[in-house]
């Protein structure tokens, strides 16, 4: 009888990244007896499934998006600083928006808890506020439920909802990225907003843990200007964006499937920042684990052809989040699984999709 696998960091923290991805699929098959027919208006699919597509006409696409700040609230509550994690709630649904090429339009958020503080619901709205003015689009509505005896006392909950517009011609991710495709990366603020199950855990033990708190809550940081430079400058030169957020660089595999990713971070000169160092010294995770669980200090992968290299680095400059080349697509070999290579601290990582 084969040896049982043993349980990852994040999964004994309560966290299963593969039961979530079973049930992704489940919904998606749920959810496709949900298409309706109406003139004008058709279900397509996402790049990478970052957003949700409806054709509006011929040369249009809707692009809708949402997402929470998950247990990085936790620290909200124990803090009592509330205004950052406005911020993360439209970082999480806008950077996924931006991935398919979408500019964001407006956005929604859902606040709930079991009794109304209006002091701690103004200084998350003002962090919504300021993400929105980031994100250059609109708060154009909302919805606050109080519900008694559903949250513990001080508690809340958030979802936001973010919605852009996209051009055909202009979709990206799928077929747009190519093979010999080249890969810059444009660094995080912190871990964002996802590992946060285990991050708490690991606070826990450190031994300067208001320090690697302060940290690890730092708000997502807004890649919104970061794409429209590099729109603007690249046009068609720019194939494809990948936010690395819950799963870590697994999520690179997003910008296409049937290709295989490949880099050389020693090369490149980067660093594994300091915070992810610390969390995986307190937490003895391996290097699979770290990039896999957290996103190693990156918070957007970008693909563009060759030719465009200095036109990408240039915008990205321009915009306030330089990027650095680092890794390039590559033709798959013959195997079910794409997979991303990663050359770090002279070891060399494999990790499939």
């Amino acid at each position: 009888m084969p040896k049982p696998k043993k349980k990852s960091a994040y999964a004994r923290a309560g966290v299963d990244i593969h039961r979530a991805d079973a049930l992704v699929q489940s919904i998606a098959e749920m959810a496709k007896n949900t298409k309706i027919k109406h003139p004008g208006l058709r279900n397509i699919s996402g790049g990478g499934g970052y957003a949700s597509l409806y054709a509006i006409d011929q040369r249009r696409l809707i692009a809708a998006t949402t997402d929470g700040v998950g247990t990085k609230l936790k620290i909200a509550f124990e803090t009592d600083v509330h205004h950052t994690v406005g911020i993360d709630l439209v970082a999480m649904s806008v950077n996924d928006l931006i991935c398919v090429g979408a500019a964001p339009l407006f956005f929604l958020d859902y606040f709930a808890t079991g009794k109304l503080r209006l002091g701690t619901a103004k200084k998350v709205l003002s962090g919504i506020v300021q993400g929105c003015l980031q994100a250059e689009c609109a708060l154009v509505g909302g919805e606050t439920a109080e519900m008694p005896s559903m949250y513990a006392n001080g508690e809340y909950d958030l979802a936001g909802f973010a919605v852009g517009l996209v051009e055909k011609q202009k979709l990206l991710g799928g077929p747009r990225v190519k093979s010999g495709d080249v890969l810059i990366l444009v660094p995080s603020s912190g871990p964002h907003s996802n590992g946060f199950s285990l991050i708490r855990k690991l606070i826990e033990k450190a031994p300067h843990p208001k320090k690697l708190r302060d940290q690890c809550f730092r708000p997502t940081q807004i890649y919104v200007g970061a794409f429209k430079e590099l729109d603007q400058s690249l046009k068609q030169d720019l194939h494809g964006m990948a936010h690395i957020t819950g799963s870590g660089w697994l999520n690179v595999p997003r910008l296409n499937e049937s290709l295989d990713y490949e880099f050389d971070l020693d090369a490149a000169g980067f660093v594994l920042p300091s915070v992810f160092r610390e969390l995986s010294r307190i937490g003895r995770l391996s290097l699979e684990e770290t990039f896999t669980t957290f996103n190693a200090g990156v918070g957007l992968v970008i693909a563009v052809a060759p030719r465009a290299v200095s036109k990408a680095l240039g915008a990205l400059r321009r915009s306030g989040s330089p990027g650095v080349v680092a890794g390039q697509v590559v033709r798959r070999k013959k195997r079910q699984q794409s997979s991303v290579r990663i050359r770090v601290q002279e070891k060399l990582l494999q990790l499939n999709y």
